[in-house]
């Protein structure tokens, strides 16, 4: 019996065919589009990022927003804020009030956080003072222009302006609330220290505060080496601006030297 014939079930092998397979491939491999498939559907899931907008100026960002006068940043305040707490700016003893925090946001000092309830945040410099017999200067009190007092019992500390860095901070903090030039000021080398603190503001009610603060040990020369209290006057604050007039200033600060060791209570 005739052996049975088989025929090819396709003509794969042939040299043109397996010519233009190749070429297909090289084509789909190559291509600088992502070839599609029109069966196959996948559903696109982009990721989500959530972003607060930062009012005003940081250290790291640049102006977002602004406020044109203290009664626009009021009204956007308002009902982020407990009531009775906002209220209470600049009628309870040692509250600042919306002229204030106006101010900061203009100078680059502060800049808020876009939700309920704003985030302040603040960079300060904090100076410790060093002096004979291993004590420290610390502010016990401050008078301000409504004739009430704030008691500190803490070291040197000034807000810093945006772009500003501790070094300078540290010598504008001296002119301003001590009187003595930067000329007279050395920083302790390696005393520098950065740290985040977090919680509600003694000058705002109801505003959380964000600190990031930058400490220095520092030696500044021609300072009472007594250890009875002394006194200094601060210069007029944010003197280009005509809201100053309305708001709250420091205009005394009355001085001690404590011990090295001293925690405020």
């Amino acid at each position: 019996m005739a052996p049975s014939q088989h025929k090819p079930l396709s003509n794969f092998n042939s040299p043109p065919d397996f010519f233009l397979a190749a070429l297909s491939l090289l084509y789909l491999f190559t291509s600088p589009k992502p070839f599609k498939f029109p069966f196959l559907s996948f559903p696109k899931y982009p990721r989500r990022v959530r972003k607060i907008p930062i009012m005003s100026f940081s250290h790291s960002q640049s102006n977002l927003h602004s406020f044109a006068t203290p009664q626009s940043l009021s009204d956007w305040l308002k009902p982020r804020l407990p009531s009775d707490s906002f209220a209470s700016w600049g009628v309870k003893p040692g509250t600042k009030n919306i002229h204030n925090l106006w101010l900061e946001l203009s100078e680059g000092e502060t800049c808020l956080a876009d939700s309920s309830p704003p985030i302040r945040t603040v960079n300060v410099v904090t100076v410790r003072i060093l002096g004979k017999n291993n004590q420290i200067l610390v502010e016990s009190r401050q008078e301000l222009s409504d004739g009430s007092v704030r008691n500190r019992w803490r070291p040197l500390a000034e807000k810093m302006k945006a772009n500003e860095t501790h070094e300078e901070a540290v010598i504008r903090a001296v002119k301003e609330e001590l009187g003595f030039d930067g000329n007279t000021v050395r920083i302790v080398p390696g005393s520098y220290n950065k740290k985040v603190e977090e919680g509600s503001s003694n000058s705002y009610p109801g505003l959380p505060a964000r600190y990031v603060v930058h400490s220095v040990d520092a030696l500044v020369e021609g300072l009472p080496d007594d250890d009875g209290e002394f006194c200094t006057e601060e210069a007029e604050e944010y003197a280009d601006f005509s809201a100053a007039a309305e708001a709250l200033c420091v205009k005394r600060h009355y001085w001690r030297w404590v011990s090295s060791d001293f925690i405020p209570s």
